[in-house]
């Protein structure tokens, strides 16, 4: 195991190098191979889809969901393994956000695709940044504010320290990394082999987000002692946010038949499940 992009210099072609064969399997985020196929947004953060990393875990045991996932991988000659869902992000800003309203020209560093099609369709201006400039461009006002991470990772950084506003409980997005391997490793491996990845990928992502909820409740307590406000937008404002966020999808199911038939099974999923 490499730590983060040590072998590939970037984390977006961690995929190619598995993909290539120059190493065995990728654990970053489908988020990143949008330009490939579209479809890997709805592998990796589903705008304004769900509630909790729990539900998203679950979709993978829907009919017809795991097959979906899999053509789309196995396109590019790898496999799904295994999902790691932190949890909802939470905005950093330097004024407040209590609500839909409230990001009208709203200036934040936003990772490029879906979540600037959204933002920008409630009024918002989003700017695509690398994620290493979003400090920097913080503490010079370059920005008002920044999807960066979760509010404990967030606050671990310091970014609340001059940027006194926070959405908390999170709403818009909710990444998750993959754990995806190149199909032919994966196939030479023996089953009880492949069983031990699949239990570890299951458990590493369960703890990680049992993790990151504790976290996230120490960091409200500090941040609240530190004189942050924290948004909790209200049940109308957060429809608002998935409604335009459900146009996106319809938009994204344009861009390639995996998307659309990802997007059907998602769509498919929370209606049974009563999240839509």
């Amino acid at each position: 195991m490499f730590y983060s992009s040590s072998v590939t210099g970037k984390s977006a072609e961690v995929f190619n190098s598995a993909q290539t064969g120059i190493i065995d399997c990728d654990m970053t985020g489908a988020g990143y191979q949008t330009g490939k196929n579209a479809a890997f947004q709805f592998a990796g953060d589903v705008m304004g889809g769900y509630d909790n990393p729990y539900q998203q875990y679950e979709f993978l045991n829907f009919p017809g969901a795991q097959e979906a996932v899999d053509a789309l991988y196995n396109k590019y000659g790898m496999t799904l393994i295994g999902w790691w869902i932190p949890g909802h992000e939470s905005l950093i800003s330097s004024k407040p956000i209590p609500d839909v309203a409230s990001i009208k020209d709203f200036k934040f560093r936003s990772p490029p695709g879906m979540e600037s099609m959204i933002f920008t369709a409630l009024g918002a201006k989003p700017i695509v940044m690398d994620f290493g400039e979003v400090p920097t461009a913080l503490q010079t006002g370059l920005i008002d504010g920044a999807d960066y991470s979760s509010l404990a990772t967030n606050y671990a950084g310091g970014h609340y320290e001059q940027n006194k506003y926070a959405t908390y409980p999170g709403f818009h997005s909710m990444p998750a990394d993959h754990l995806a391997c190149n199909t032919k490793v994966w196939k030479k491996l023996k089953p009880h082999e492949r069983g031990a990845m699949l239990a570890g990928i299951e458990i590493a992502g369960r703890t990680i987000t049992s993790l990151v909820e504790r976290k996230n409740a120490e960091a409200v307590k500090a941040l609240k002692e530190m004189g942050v406000t924290l948004h909790d937008w209200s049940r109308e404002d957060r429809l608002k946010f998935r409604n335009a966020a459900l146009n996106a999808w319809q938009e994204w199911k344009k861009k390639s038949p995996e998307a659309a038939a990802l997007i059907d099974i998602h769509t498919a999923y929370m209606k049974a499940n009563g999240i839509l």
